[in-house]
């Protein structure tokens, strides 16, 4: 807070006056998260699929590939990687180039 003296007009000063001081807030706010969904075709095979995933996707191990390509396959779509927009557009358009048939990316 800070005291300030106020004066009348003849120069006297009188009871101090308070001046409110502002909360300063800052509110930060997360940029969302966008998922990257595979989706199942006829023309890719199995080790197309999980060998894309395991080049593009950072972290992909060999166990979890085969698992997202078989979610491919039977349930016709897995999402395969979960972040922020500008890495998830990266690795879509990785995927996507090298043939997977790929949803557009939706918000998580």
């Amino acid at each position: 807070m800070v005291t300030r003296l106020s004066t009348s007009t003849y120069g006297m000063a009188t009871a101090p006056t308070v001046a409110p001081q502002r909360a300063s807030q800052v509110v930060t706010k997360q940029y969302p998260n966008y998922k990257v969904i595979v989706l199942n075709d006829d023309f890719n095979t199995f080790e197309h699929v999980s060998g894309c995933l395991m080049k593009y996707i950072p972290g992909m191990t060999s166990d979890l590939a085969w698992e997202l390509t078989d979610q491919v396959h039977y349930e016709g779509q897995a999402i395969v990687w979960i972040g922020p927009q500008e890495q998830a557009e990266l690795y879509h358009q990785q995927l996507r180039r090298a043939g997977l048939t790929m949803a557009p990316l939706e918000a998580a």
